[in-house]
């Protein structure tokens, strides 16, 4: 998970700090809010004492062994087939070259989604770049082709980042991205590491959960309640983390972000009725931390709360942040589904999918 990559943080830390070099020098650990940037974080029902809190309690490790003994096992213990033994299959799908009027979600591989709604480019948690880490010697992608980088990305009129974790929010993405992006919907305090990289500060709507922003006359995003934590360094909830709904006319596509399983998952699908498409964590799990990500069963029972017509999973096929096998996710979560009322879609990497094709069927790709 991401304590691999907190550790890995701590120690170069420590060893910036022991060569006298500061630690603020790379750029990519982003900056927390502070001064006038403060004032909206300490309004929020959310935070206290001067963090975020979940609406649960929610303890970030939850094992019985000790903590020490936990992370010694966690940093050595070998997982045979963490990473595919051959590049994933893909689709290598022009982003620029889909018809703006037709409604597509592209997965671009783990949380990173492209979606056309309302004749609108949003791009989510964007993370294209060969690492999901502060530097790039930590947490490398899969093996294999990857076509899609910022540099070629269509203008976004939309970019939607859940939390700040490296593997949602990274650093070389966004500055490649600064000319293209148009507008911005973070939860609070994630707008402080965007302005740190060089966005401008209009662009940028930080929201509360149960809060929303109308994108246009089609389009409104909600951003809801997600059961997570945030943080690029040592000090941890100092930016809000949260899922979304994008709602039109038309339809209804949830995006959950990283969370553990909990009863906000309930009450969003209390408050919106039918969701046409849910896209969903599943990856990265672990008893040891199972209220900061779901496993898969509780993904589909998640995905059945929030009353999902249809269900895509992410979190997966990129990078190593736990110790189960690469494909378990995907294996266990379709035998999850099978008693369930929603469509499970699994595409490959860059396959489009038809947002309005309920007949719409993919393979079983990592069998």
């Amino acid at each position: 998970m991401k304590k691999l990559l907190i550790v890995s943080v701590v120690l170069v830390m420590m060893i910036a700090t022991a060569a006298g070099l500061p630690f603020v020098l790379n750029a990519g650990f982003g900056q927390p809010p502070q001064g006038a940037e403060l004032t909206p974080v300490q309004a929020s029902p959310h935070y206290r004492d001067g963090q975020f809190y979940n609406a649960l309690p929610t303890p970030g490790f939850t094992g019985d062994k000790s903590t020490l003994a936990a992370w010694w096992d966690f940093l050595t213990r070998k997982t045979e087939n963490a990473r595919p033994a051959a590049p994933l299959p893909l689709v290598n799908t022009d982003l620029a070259a889909l018809p703006l009027d037709q409604d597509r979600l592209v997965w671009l591989g783990h949380s990173s989604w492209y979606l056309q709604l309302a004749g609108k480019r949003i791009l989510i948690d964007p993370v294209l770049g060969n690492y999901a880490a502060p530097f790039s010697f930590l947490n490398k992608a899969f093996a294999g082709e990857y076509p899609w980088r910022a540099e070629t990305m269509p203008d976004i009129d939309l970019l939607v980042i859940s939390h700040d974790h490296y593997d949602h929010l990274d650093y070389a993405t966004i500055k490649a991205l600064l000319p293209k992006v148009k507008r911005v919907v973070t939860p609070l305090g994630v707008g402080s590491h965007l302005r740190y990289w060089g966005m401008k500060s209009d662009i940028i709507e930080e929201r509360d959960w149960n809060q929303s922003v109308r994108i246009s006359d089609a389009l409104t995003v909600h951003l809801l309640p997600a059961r997570h934590f945030s943080g690029r360094g040592l000090k941890r909830n100092q930016t809000l983390w949260g899922s979304f709904m994008f709602v039109t006319p038309e339809q209804k596509i949830y995006y959950s972000g990283d969370s553990g399983y909990g009863p906000h998952f309930k009450a969003i699908g209390e408050q919106f009725g039918k969701v046409d498409l849910a896209i969903m964590e599943n990856g990265q799990y672990d008893d040891d931390w199972r209220y900061i990500h779901m496993h898969p069963q509780e993904t589909a029972q998640a995905a059945v709360d929030i009353n999902a017509s249809a269900v895509v999973p992410g979190h997966n096929g990129r990078f190593v942040l736990a110790k189960h096998t690469w494909n378990d996710p995907l294996i266990r979560l379709a035998q999850a589904s099978q008693d369930k009322n929603y469509r499970l879609l699994t595409p490959e990497l860059g396959e489009p999918i038809r947002l309005n094709d309920a007949t719409q069927r993919f393979q079983t790709w990592w069998q």
